[in-house]
């Protein structure tokens, strides 16, 4: 109950915040633009280069803006004595991070249909055509990502003391994550031998949650061989019958690890102090 009571007070809240339109007018001027680039191409059915140039470009942003939405969400509930008001109702720390998730998954959510929608009617528009599974590719892409991300960002906002932590917590996870993760992960395999390297690849990929989803969603288009003889049996497995819920399983257990460890590192840092 104190969790669909603080989700929807997240709703009502984040609808009223600027930063919400200015990250939904952001989200739609990037909409429209990969999109109008999408319809350029010829052949827009599977894994095409544009289709992969697109899915980075969509890796660079969406984190971004996740992980900052997210995190600042949070410890500006601390910084304004927000939290210490709503602690006095018996509410803990874990049911207020679970409704934090639920609003703020809802409010980027719906951000990213307008922001699809809006983009697949100007297209329109403009005389543009593309698969209507191209626009729900990408949706889904980016719901996925968004969501896995936003278990991260509570996570951060949970440990931060403030908005200046969150924010610099935010974009340290998205620089590993997004900009250097592929330096770092070929720097570890040229040190380990041969025998172990199929073995970290798995790992590393589920410690990825931006990997974890690009991956799935090159292989769910049927580009599972870009990455080599390594991920034959990830190919085997995405494409069977347990292939989806089994990553919606792993992706699952991602936010509710990030969000129960955002809980515990608050509660013990609080007992600290």
């Amino acid at each position: 109950m104190h969790t669909l009571t603080i989700a929807k007070r997240e709703i009502k809240l984040g609808f009223r915040n600027s930063w919400t339109y200015s990250f939904l007018i952001l989200l739609s001027i990037f909409t429209v633009a990969i999109l109008l680039l999408q319809s350029g191409v010829n052949s827009t059915e599977g894994y095409t280069d544009m289709t992969g140039t697109m899915m980075n470009m969509t890796l660079y942003l969406l984190p971004l803006i996740t992980l900052l939405l997210g995190s600042v969400s949070i410890a500006v509930e601390k910084e304004t004595g927000h939290w210490e008001l709503l602690s006095t109702y018996a509410l803990s720390k874990t049911s207020f991070l679970w409704g934090k998730w639920l609003g703020l998954a809802v409010i980027l959510l719906t951000m990213l249909a307008f922001s699809f929608g809006f983009a697949g009617l100007i297209a329109f528009l403009f005389g543009k055509s593309f698969p209507l599974e191209t626009l729900i590719f990408f949706w889904v892409f980016s719901s996925l990502l968004a969501l896995i991300y936003l278990g991260v960002s509570i996570a951060i906002g949970a440990i931060a003391k403030n908005r200046w932590q969150a924010l610099i917590g935010g974009i340290a996870i998205w620089f590993i994550t997004i900009i250097i993760w592929p330096l770092l992960l070929i720097s570890i395999l040229s040190l380990l031998p041969y025998s172990v390297l199929y073995f970290i690849l798995e790992i590393s990929t589920f410690l990825n949650p931006a990997e974890l989803v690009r991956i799935f969603s090159m292989m769910k288009l049927g580009a599972g061989s870009v990455f080599g003889p390594e991920y034959n049996q990830w190919v085997t497995w995405v494409n069977g019958a347990f292939g989806t819920p089994i990553f919606i399983g792993v992706v699952s257990i991602w936010i509710i690890i990030m969000i129960l460890i955002g809980a515990f590192l608050w509660e013990r840092r609080d007992r600290r102090e």
